[in-house]
């Protein structure tokens, strides 16, 4: 291996003519190890830069340098030709490489770069991303922490932290990156990479602009008030609408020690002192605060738990509103239904554990009067039927009201019946979270509000299925007419939502998928591709991610296959966008591969 005089080898360092021969140029290009590299002569100094400016990739030699600061002339990024700093923070830091002047007045440039900020310089990026809402600068940092290869939950966790401190309250950005955190460990590398990026995107944008968060304290002496005590005075101040004192509460709970499943219960049981508080976006929200915490570490319960507290004590029940009270007092049969549920758990205790007519229930739940379903509600508990059972099957009937959604509707409409679904989906996780080690429902009835608020809440929306879409597959639809061939059938999925007013194509397509017996993983894969490409709205994860979750819970079954054909419908409902995100996040990633993105498919530069 050649040596250079020192003894080091000259594979690490590339010659790039003499200091004469530099001065005279201004600036010469060599090729590095990695990407071209930019050798500059400015006031009797010498440097060295990647070619590539770090915004969109133009080569950096066709800028301009003066008073020891490099302008890109494409999009007039600014940068320190020392240290390579940016003073653009869109544009990203220029890495740069040593060079040296030998003995026989030749200049050798290291071919490898580095960034001035080291190992830190993604982290680095990262937080500017967060803190200045620049798309670009956040997939790039998430490619350079290892999007797609390594653990998600440090990048999920960084982002959720953020979002907690700097905006007062959750919001839809935690939710999109609770969602998206759920789904990255079953997709591919790709998908992986652009759910993290949306998610934590969507953090940075809900930040943006608004006052941050101040955060409360519990009350002194925490383990000296018993969890049901603090439950009472949770649910007080819900109803007063008194934050702070709801806050403290809910501190004092987490501080004492309150179990994951004890505090479930507490915000649970607020919330439902509310009928469908908030459209659903209430329990929505604090389920997915504990799903947040599953991913990134109950040690962090203190720091999100609170953020649901605004929302709670802030929201509209049905109780407020003309559609719950007329022409039928629905209000008033819930909290008939409500008095029954001690009554109607006691008498089925001893059948508990046995109930399986989880889809006899789900129909049920679908009539169109709404004594009938509080009728059939009340038969299940009889029966032996559980907190989780009744979820269950409440959560299939809400995504039947999907998949049955008339097209004759307004589109707004989609929105009524995501609503219902998304809230039965989190009122299912919590009450598994609740009951997962007792029947904790038998000492708490008023766990199962929910149930009934949005059960009757499915009979409010039945105008959204009349007439109800004909399930794909049924009746005289065979389906025949479409490929067998799974890949086929994926990408004709994925063409389908390239145009609109595909809603019937989506939903036939996928239950030709399923009724061959395809793996659903790569279903849910595509599913989630056709999601991540678009510039999909708060509303569109969601429902992939709750359809995905009960899908899980029904496996390969007519009921499963159901519920991904609602989905399936729902997103070709909102498809296609203008795709600007995934711009963003094709860019960061052809960047990170090397590519000259101003050149054209025959070579030729683009002209600025």
């Amino acid at each position: 291996m050649p040596e250079m005089p020192d003894g080091r080898s000259t594979d690490e360092w590339i010659r790039a003519g003499t200091l004469e021969e530099l001065k005279a140029r201004g600036m010469v290009v060599v090729r590095g190890g990695a990407c071209p590299l930019l050798v500059v002569h400015h006031r009797d100094g010498f440097f060295a830069l990647d070619n590539r400016c770090p915004h969109l990739g133009f080569p950096l030699h066709r800028g301009s340098i003066e008073d020891g600061i490099l302008t890109c002339h494409w999009h007039h990024a600014r940068f320190d030709l020392v240290s390579g700093g940016t003073f653009d923070l869109w544009a990203d830091d220029v890495p740069t490489a040593p060079v040296e002047l030998r003995g026989d007045g030749a200049l050798w440039v290291r071919r490898r770069t580095s960034y001035a900020d080291g190992d830190a310089h993604w982290g680095n990026r990262l937080r500017e991303g967060l803190q200045h809402d620049i798309g670009l600068v956040l997939a790039k940092a998430v490619l350079g922490l290892g999007a797609g290869r390594t653990d998600h939950r440090a990048l999920v966790r960084q982002g959720v932290l953020f979002g907690v401190h700097n905006r007062d309250g959750w919001g839809v950005g935690l939710t999109i990156a609770t969602a998206l955190g759920n789904l990255v460990p079953t997709l591919p590398e790709e998908e992986r990479y652009l759910a993290l990026f949306h998610g934590l995107r969507r953090i940075a944008a809900d930040c943006d602009g608004v006052p941050p968060r101040r955060d409360r304290q519990p009350l002194a002496v925490a383990g000296a008030r018993r969890v049901p005590l603090l439950g009472r005075w949770l649910r007080h101040w819900a109803q007063v609408r008194h934050r702070d004192g709801a806050e403290r509460t809910l501190l004092t709970a987490i501080d004492g020690g309150a179990s994951p499943s004890d505090l479930a219960a507490l915000l649970l049981t607020a919330a439902t002192d509310r009928v469908f508080a908030d459209g659903g976006h209430t329990l929505d929200f604090i389920n997915k605060a504990f799903e947040c915490l599953d991913i990134v570490g109950w040690q962090e319960a203190a720091a999100i738990l609170p953020t649901v507290v605004p929302q709670l004590v802030a929201a509209r029940g049905g109780e407020e509103l003309n559609a719950w009270r007329h022409p039928l007092d629905l209000v008033r049969l819930c909290e008939a239904a409500s008095a029954a549920l001690p009554d109607l758990l006691a008498t089925g205790r001893a059948e508990r554990g046995t109930w399986r007519s989880h889809t006899s229930l789900a129909r049920q739940l679908l009539a169109d009067d709404p004594e009938v379903i509080i009728a059939a509600l009340a038969e299940a508990m009889r029966a032996g039927a559980t907190a989780a059972d009744l979820g269950r099957s409440l959560a299939y009937a809400a995504a039947l009201r999907v998949a049955w959604f008339g097209t004759a509707n307004e589109h707004a409409d989609w929105e009524a019946a995501h609503h219902a679904f998304t809230y039965c989906n989190a009122l299912h996780q919590l009450l598994k979270r609740v009951t997962a080690e007792q029947p904790v429902e038998l000492e708490s009835p008023e766990l199962l509000r929910g149930v009934i608020h949005g059960a009757l809440r499915l009979y409010l929306i039945r105008f959204l299925n009349v007439p109800p879409a004909r399930l794909p597959g049924e009746a005289n639809d065979r389906l025949d007419d479409l490929p067998c061939d799974a890949e086929a059938l994926r990408t004709a999925f994925l063409a389908a939502l390239d145009r609109q007013g595909s809603v019937r194509d989506a939903g036939r397509l996928v239950a030709r998928y399923l009724t061959h017996d395809h793996p659903a993983d790569r279903l849910i894969t595509t599913l989630a591709h056709a999601v991540l490409r678009e510039d999909a709205d708060f509303h569109t994860y969601q429902m992939l991610e709750a359809g995905v979750r009960q899908h899980r819970e029904w496996g390969e079954s007519d009921e499963g296959r159901h519920i991904l054909i609602a989905v399936a419908r729902y997103l070709a409902a909102h498809s296609p966008t203008e795709r600007a995100q995934l711009q963003t996040a094709m860019v960061a990633r052809r960047l990170s591969f090397g590519e000259a993105l101003h050149e054209t498919e025959d070579g030729e530069a683009i002209q600025p």
